[in-house]
């Protein structure tokens, strides 16, 4: 859906049983534009041209991805809360510090992450190319196997600016509006509420904060990522700026929430079940 109405390469609709179906690149002004779908339509249609496995493509590099971006802004996150507070617990650090080291975690968790960012936006961008232009990664250490050997190294950390401000705003937004919304839950229902309700509850809030503040820059991040650059012919975007500005005069201001809905189903479960993991994880060590 991020990817719809982009106007600086080939837009290609999904496979039907016909076979792939083209648009123009510069459709004449007579040609009506295609028709947006939405999140339901979106996924009717991958299912019934790549069937269900298709739902699922780019999963290695999703799971690499977040072990890596995950460990290390959840866990520096961390100890960065508890080196500021005064009492070395990360208990009551004012919400200017939370964001500040949220901000700090999240920047440093993308770069390290980035190369299988990149491979996990190709992977589930591959559907959309035409058979022959497709890139066929098997997984994610083939696709930045043969990234770092056809583009470069450098490719892997294509983007990455972008990868760090989202990540930044997310686990800025995310963590520091979960840790608000437990001690505002906690002070109001007592210390004995800190319980799987309370974890859930500030989650969904925190989840659904860092999707209203991220979709911006993950929508650039994901066309900066996902464009082809041929040998000796000008990029489609030359920054981010440039991306965000062409998406807007070509789409619209709307254009930069393009996928909010998916955005949020997907930001709200993976919170949800981000944060109660890690608040039993913290119960458990703390017998240790």
């Amino acid at each position: 859906m991020q990817l719809q109405g982009e106007t600086l390469g080939p837009e290609v609709a999904f496979q039907s049983s016909a076979g792939a179906a083209s648009l123009p690149h510069r459709p004449a002004l007579t040609t009506p534009p295609p028709k947006r779908l939405g999140p339901i339509a979106v996924g009717a249609q991958i299912l019934r041209s790549e069937g269900v496995p298709a739902l699922f493509t780019g999963v290695s590099a999703t799971m690499l991805r977040q072990s890596l971006y995950s460990t290390t802004r959840l866990g520096l996150y961390d100890v960065l809360k508890k080196n500021w507070s005064p009492a070395g617990d990360g208990a009551s650090l004012p919400i200017h510090l939370k964001v500040t080291a949220g901000l700090l975690a999240g920047g440093v968790g993308a770069a390290v992450g980035n190369p299988a960012d990149v491979a996990m936006v190709r992977m589930q961008a591959d559907g959309r190319l035409p058979p022959a232009e497709r890139r066929n990664y098997r997984s994610v250490l083939d696709a930045i196997r043969r990234m770092a050997r056809q583009e470069g190294v450098g490719s892997l950390w294509r983007g990455s600016s972008l990868t760090v401000n989202r990540a930044m705003i997310v686990t800025a937004s995310q963590l520091a509006t979960y840790d608000q919304a437990k001690e505002a839950i906690l002070r109001r229902r007592g210390a004995g509420a800190d319980g799987l309700g309370t974890h859930v509850a500030a989650s969904l809030v925190a989840g659904l904060v860092a999707s209203a503040a991220s979709n911006p820059v993950d929508v650039v991040k994901t066309r900066v990522m996902n464009m082809k650059v041929e040998p000796g012919t000008q990029p489609p975007y030359v920054g981010a700026v440039d991306c965000a500005l062409k998406t807007v005069r070509a789409e619209g201001p709307m254009a930069l929430f393009k996928g909010f809905v998916p955005t949020v189903s997907r930001q709200g479960p993976y919170t949800v079940v981000l944060f109660i993991t890690l608040e039993q994880i913290r119960k458990l060590l703390e017998d240790f």
